[in-house]
């Protein structure tokens, strides 16, 4: 798989990384063999949140894995918090407290990247780089990002930071597209040309800050899975065209599509099936012609103005 480096941080990692949500269901020795395949097809960033599984998949990933020294430093491992029951927490004994229990369920000493998982409205950037700070010289965390943030949110965090901001995780694939969207459809009085995210994909390229893409497969809110949904006939009709083309899935196809773009968007595939993940892998080999990308977004029922 080809590597891409996170940010300014220095850490490589595979284009595609494995989102560990749901590993809490899984047996011990079959979390060990989604492990186990996905370093084996090049995945090694592994990307958890204090909230999956009320903790139990983070439990659940340390279980399967002998997190002995030779182990650890093949992954690249993050973890997520902020959100609470009912409320987002970006206190300073919030952020720390939730860092140590992860550290704990993971059985490893650090995590290498801490992300804040949804945007707290009453958050204070000096209690968070309070907290950043104090995770960062105990060796507790090594690089910082956000997830679901605007480019002024980050702004106004990076101003009481002391810490770079790596990475931003956004919602983003061929059947949800808002961050492409409104850049395409600039001066224009649709609705395609509201900025919902404050120009994060440019922002992204500009400060040299990665960009994960959540739910790759899903279309609305995770309002469902679009490949070979039924719903969803023209987009899938292309995905399979190309698919067949470059001799991989569909799944395949639509993971192609996000690489294809020059930001170099990580998508982070949720899957917990080996087979499905390394069919997936082969992504990282395609790359689609312009005339491909641009069929596929509009089959998947976007305008060109």
């Amino acid at each position: 798989m080809k590597k891409i480096q996170l940010g300014n941080s220095g850490l490589e990692v595979g284009e595609i990384a494995l989102g560990c949500m749901r590993m809490h269901a899984l047996e011990t020795k079959d979390a060990t063999y989604v492990i186990e395949n996905a370093l084996n097809e090049g995945v090694n960033l592994f990307d958890h949140a204090d909230i999956y599984g009320k903790g139990k998949s983070e439990e659940a990933f340390a279980a399967a894995m002998d997190m002995n020294s030779s182990i650890r430093e093949k992954m690249v491992i993050q973890t997520k918090c902020g959100i609470r029951a009912g409320f987002y927490d970006f206190s300073k004994e919030h952020i720390i407290g939730s860092v140590e229990e992860s550290l704990k369920r993971l059985n490893t000493d650090y995590v290498d990247i801490l992300a804040l998982h949804r945007p707290d409205a009453l958050m204070e950037p000096e209690e968070v780089a309070e907290a950043f700070t104090t995770l960062k010289e105990s060796g507790k965390v090594r690089h910082f990002g956000v997830s679901n943030h605007n480019p002024m949110q980050i702004e106004l965090l990076k101003r009481s930071l002391g810490q770079d901001l790596i990475l931003n995780q956004m919602q983003f694939s061929l059947m949800n597209t808002p961050m492409l969207d409104a850049g395409i459809n600039v001066n224009m009085q649709n609705d395609f040309s509201v900025m919902r995210d404050g120009g994060m994909l440019e922002y992204s390229r500009l400060n040299n800050m990665t960009i994960q893409a959540w739910s790759p497969f899903q279309y609305g809110m995770i309002e469902g899975v679009f490949v070979g949904n039924p719903d969803f006939p023209e987009v899938n009709v292309k995905l399979q065209e190309l698919a067949e083309k470059y001799d991989v899935t569909d799944s395949a196809i639509a993971i192609a599509w996000i690489l294809r773009h020059p930001a170099n968007i990580q998508p982070i595939v949720g899957s917990m099936n080996p087979k499905r993940l390394s069919d997936i892998a082969k992504a990282s080999h395609i790359k689609l012609t312009r005339q491909e990308w641009y069929e596929l977004y509009l089959a998947a029922g976007n305008n060109l103005p």
